[in-house]
């Protein structure tokens, strides 16, 4: 009987997400809910697997680890794209990958984005935890109004079109750049196109929208956080690696911004990383995407990826050229 691997089922929501039954009465399904230690030798744990349902980019797939692989064929990956996956190496050794819809990650995460947004602006953590401990505003921050202040958009794709629209329902003026961003594009989207300086100068908050990529890695750094305004927000819903992180922990020390983040460098975030210390943080551990509907139409759909792959006739794949005539 074949062996499949469900990974990184962090939320441990995957038994409850889909109906597994068919694919069980076809193969032995190991679920691992739990991340996975830097010094676990991944190679090792995995080799009996003939498929894995993957996660996103929670596990990455590297050559080294693919070619310790022996007996691995599949690939069902969650989600659209994967910068994790070593795609030429899989098609060479013919490890067919295929992907899922996710027709509401937009949604999902602009929503997050804007609850980040808001909970920075008024503090809702930190009235949280001083509620929780019996007090009633007294150690409270003030929060600032948004309404008549200037958000800065950068990346004006699907989830930075919504922020924009977001950002007008909340009164505030709406700047945006990006490397090939145009007057027309920004004004679609009711926002002024300016050029990154100017945003990160004029901007009362910053949202981050952008793939990442050799040319988007450390976007933000030094220089742009410098520039921002004294108590301006940061928010990262993207990726982490599109702010420079020893530049923003140097500024967020300084107390001169506020940072609210769902992504990071490293995921899971360390135990003892200097965001989690620190009081003008908001942080949620990559929730994004992480919602009922999106998971369900995750898991339903790798399940059909698994099981199509088991009848010789896969589906969803992206990289035909790993199927072997």
């Amino acid at each position: 009987m074949p062996k499949v691997a469900v990974l990184d089922d962090w939320q441990v929501v995957a038994r409850r997400s889909a109906d597994w039954s068919a694919l069980q009465a076809r193969a032995e399904v190991t679920f691992f809910e739990r991340a996975f230690t830097p010094d676990e030798d991944l190679a090792k744990l995995l080799a009996v697997f003939d498929a894995m349902i993957i996660m996103r980019e929670r596990t990455h797939f590297p050559a080294a680890l693919l070619e310790r692989l022996p007996k691995l064929r599949m690939l069902a990956l969650t989600g659209v794209r994967s910068f994790s996956i070593d795609m030429p190496t899989c098609a060479r050794r013919g490890i067919i990958v295929c992907n899922t819809g996710s027709q509401q990650s937009t949604a999902t995460t602009a929503e997050l984005t804007l609850a980040l947004l808001l909970a920075a602006a008024r503090r809702v953590p930190q009235a949280d935890a001083s509620m929780r401990k019996g007090r009633f505003q007294s150690d409270v921050p003030l929060g600032c109004v948004l309404e008549g202040k200037t958000l800065g958009i950068i990346g004006l794709g699907k989830i930075g079109l919504t922020m924009a629209r977001y950002g007008q329902a909340l009164g505030m003026r709406v700047l945006a750049w990006s490397q090939n961003m145009t007057d027309e594009t920004a004004g679609t989207a009711g926002a002024t196109r300016v050029d990154k300086m100017t945003l990160m100068r004029e901007s009362d908050a910053v949202s981050l929208h952008v793939v990442l990529s050799d040319r988007t890695r450390h976007l933000i750094g030094a220089e742009e956080l410098a520039a921002m305004k004294p108590g301006a927000i940061l928010v990262n819903t993207s990726r982490g690696p599109l702010i420079d992180e020893i530049a923003l922990v140097a500024a967020l020390r300084a107390d001169r911004l506020v940072a609210a983040m769902d992504v990071y460098d490293r995921e899971p975030l360390p135990a003892d990383h200097p965001y989690r210390s620190l009081s003008n943080t908001v942080l949620t551990p990559h929730l994004g995407y992480c919602t009922a509907e999106i998971y369900t139409q995750y898991y339903r759909e790798s399940i059909e990826n698994v099981l199509a792959f088991l009848d010789g006739t896969p589906i969803r794949v992206i990289n035909p050229e790993a199927i072997k005539p």
